[in-house]
């Protein structure tokens, strides 16, 4: 009979022992301390984990900088309405790199239809991606409380395929929502955003497309009147908890890697990680409402979601289960046109002719005076409207940056007028029609604006 109790024991020491291995790490485990001693407040690591996504997380190799100097982007091809700043070299190698970040297979096709232009913006995809170029660029330069110096490029979503591996569309309601019976909150309903709980499936869209206040209680026992009400609801909390999840889920770590888990609603006692993640929040609702939201209509009807919505960003689209993207592999340094923030600049069209107006603006590459494809196009729908009024006349004023030397300058700036001036000749604008200004220099440095000709309506 003891024999018999031993075995028993045994067996169910063993079960004990296998259930708990489903529940806890195999040791052994990193632990870290995130907050002050005493307050349980450690993440938790398993270094095999770890190992196996620090191999999805390497960052490419940047592809060595183009020298400095040589024609703008925008002198030489056309319809360049964003980075067509950049030197020509530098613009190459820019565009070589996102090919191979988003789709290395297809290569430029993936964008360009073949047989048309360059310049062409019949594929959806090109319009797609100019928007998130920009939007690239605003997370860089307006989003550092979030960022920080780590930054961020096409890669680090995209990781070398068209689609990120984490985006997100809204799910479509259930059936009753707007009637008696009410929706079922998309609770219950298993989803990876949410760890497969019984959460809210969709923990999402109401605040990082839509602006929840995020709460989990209220201030106090009981009801109280006037600012001090108790508003937060049982609903909105879950809702709370499948963002937290999420964002746990995305960023590999633990509540604990913002909050002290004695009060989770104390800022006072919670890490500077939660300062970091409020701007993260933030700053990826403004970017799916300004940049995702507006490209619905370019997207075909197979790249969008149930209820008919465009892919959207969360907390994994960039961290991928790392609690910094990459492991904070600085990429974005190596790519400074990524850093700064351009606004798109569309092909012009010529304004009407009144007098003292602009009637428009031509721009040039460093140290260039040639007119490229675009500007010549621009300066023969300009002749054509001088054409449909005889009396019209302009002043045509160049323009230079001060950059090098000043007496160079100058002078460039007139042969950019001079240029502008012939090309109306040619078209069949009589001189006589054509005032040509002092050149000047533009308050200011290298930008591009300060290389231009301005074409204005005679007084």
């Amino acid at each position: 009979m003891k024999l018999l109790n031993k075995c028993v024991a045994a067996s169910v020491a063993l079960l004990t022992m296998a259930g708990l291995t489903g529940c806890w790490e195999r040791p052994p485990i990193d632990t870290y301390q995130r907050g002050y001693r005493g307050t349980a407040m450690v993440e938790i690591n398993n270094p095999r984990d770890i190992k196996k996504q620090a191999a999805a997380n390497i960052a490419p190799v940047a592809s060595p900088a183009a020298p400095e100097g040589g024609p703008a982007a925008n002198t030489v091809y056309k319809n360049v309405q964003v980075l067509g700043n950049l030197s020509l070299g530098e613009f190459t190698r820019t565009m070589v790199s996102l090919t191979a970040w988003v789709a290395p297979e297809e290569g430029c096709t993936y964008c360009h239809k073949p047989g048309e232009g360059m310049e062409s913006d019949s594929l959806y995809t090109k319009v797609v991606a100019r928007k998130m170029l920009q939007m690239t660029q605003t997370i860089n330069a307006e989003n550092k409380t979030h960022v920080g110096a780590t930054g961020v490029t096409c890669y680090t979503c995209h990781r070398g395929k068209h689609i990120p591996d984490e985006v997100w569309f809204t799910p479509a309601q259930a059936k009753t929502e707007t009637r008696m019976v009410g929706g079922d909150g998309l609770q219950n309903k298993p989803s990876p955003d949410v760890g497969f709980m019984s959460l809210p499936s969709d923990g999402l869209t109401p605040f990082l497309s839509k602006a929840m206040e995020i709460r989990t209680a209220g201030s106090t026992a009981l009801p109280m009147r006037g600012e001090k009400r108790n508003l937060q609801t049982t609903k909105q909390t879950e809702w709370t908890y499948s963002l937290m999840v999420h964002m746990s889920e995305g960023l590999g770590v633990n509540c604990t890697y913002c909050h002290n888990t004695r009060s989770f609603s104390s800022w006072e006692t919670s890490t500077p990680q939660r300062v970091t993640a409020w701007h993260g929040i933030r700053m990826t609702r403004n970017l799916n409402n300004t940049y995702m939201e507006p490209l619905t209509s370019a997207f075909p009807a197979d790249r969008k979601g149930p209820t008919g919505d465009v892919a959207k960003i969360n907390c994994a689209t960039c961290h991928q289960g790392a609690y910094k993207p990459l492991y904070g592999a600085q990429m974005a340094k190596d790519y400074p046109a990524l850093l700064t923030k351009t606004a798109a600049v569309a092909p012009q069209t010529v304004a009407a002719i009144v007098p003292g107006s602009l009637v428009g603006k031509l721009l040039f590459g460093a140290g260039q005076s040639d007119l490229n494809a675009e500007n010549q196009k621009f300066l023969a729908d300009v002749a054509a409207a001088l054409k449909t009024n005889a009396e019209a006349k302009v002043d045509v004023s160049g323009f230079a940056d001060k950059t090098g030397n000043a007496t160079k300058n100058l002078e460039l700036a007139k042969l950019r007028a001079f240029a502008v001036r012939d090309a109306l000749k040619s078209a069949g604008i009589d001189d006589k029609r054509i005032q040509l200004k002092k050149p000047e220099f533009v308050v200011g440095g290298a930008e591009t604006d300060s290389r231009r000709v301005d074409i204005v309506a005679a007084k």
